[in-house]
């Protein structure tokens, strides 16, 4: 029990890849499905994520899940768990 690893996890997220150009780097557009406060209207906002992918195993297209981790370099922040 003493050798074991506790981590806390941190958030998971679903996206998809838009650019895979940059070494062991892609980029994931991530979309979310929002009411508007005032007009109660549905909107889908969309966020970009630079997340590590050792290994260059993501291509532009793919459904991919990324987690949370420490910071990489100024901004990625995430890295590539699971490749649909």
């Amino acid at each position: 029990m003493a050798n074991e690893q506790t981590t806390t996890g941190g958030r998971v997220l679903r996206g998809t890849v838009v650019k895979a150009a940059m070494q062991d780097t892609c980029t994931v557009a991530v979309e979310r499905y929002v009411k508007h406060p005032k007009y109660k209207k549905y909107m889908r906002l969309t966020k970009k994520y630079l997340v590590h992918d050792a290994g260059n195993t993501a291509h532009v297209g793919d459904k991919v899940e990324i987690k949370e981790i420490r910071p990489i370099s100024k901004r990625k922040r995430f890295e590539l768990v699971h490749n649909n």
